[in-house]
């Protein structure tokens, strides 16, 4: 009688992709855009993300792209135990965002932290000049 391990896989599939544990789906991370008198936020969701993870830039043609990466491998070290199910972490994501043209791109700044991605898009700063002056009647 020959044995297969065919169960195996759904066994654990099911065990793991739970109500208590879902399983993980491929989804754009959250992004919020909030606008005041000096400017735009851009606040995009990264839990677990480093700065080292992000490439931030203005392209060519004057839009913000914000792009993460990050790969990451669960080992395990101990070698009397023989893996029935591995777990590989990768996440890739790109956002092109155009800007609106009150923005000025020179002073773009962004940081990381508590798990959020934060671009601050300040607004060009146009100053009104008074005139005052004496009109002659003719």
């Amino acid at each position: 009688m020959m044995r297969t391990n065919n169960w195996i896989p759904a066994v654990f599939n099911d065990l793991f992709n739970t109500d208590f544990m879902p399983k993980m789906s491929a989804t754009a991370p959250a992004i919020n855009v909030k606008e005041s008198a000096t400017g735009y936020t851009v606040e995009l969701a990264a839990p677990g993300m480093k700065k080292e993870d992000f490439n931030v830039h203005i392209n060519d043609e004057g839009n913000l792209i914000i792009k993460m990466e990050q790969k990451q491998e669960q080992k395990e070290e101990d070698k009397s135990v023989r893996y029935l199910r591995r777990e590989f972490s990768f996440t890739k994501y790109e956002q092109t965002l155009i800007l609106p043209d009150d923005v000025d791109k020179e002073k773009i700044s962004a940081k990381v932290e508590n798990g959020v991605l934060t671009v601050e898009l300040p607004k060009v700063v146009v100053e009104k000049v008074k005139v005052s002056r004496q009109i002659n009647i003719g």
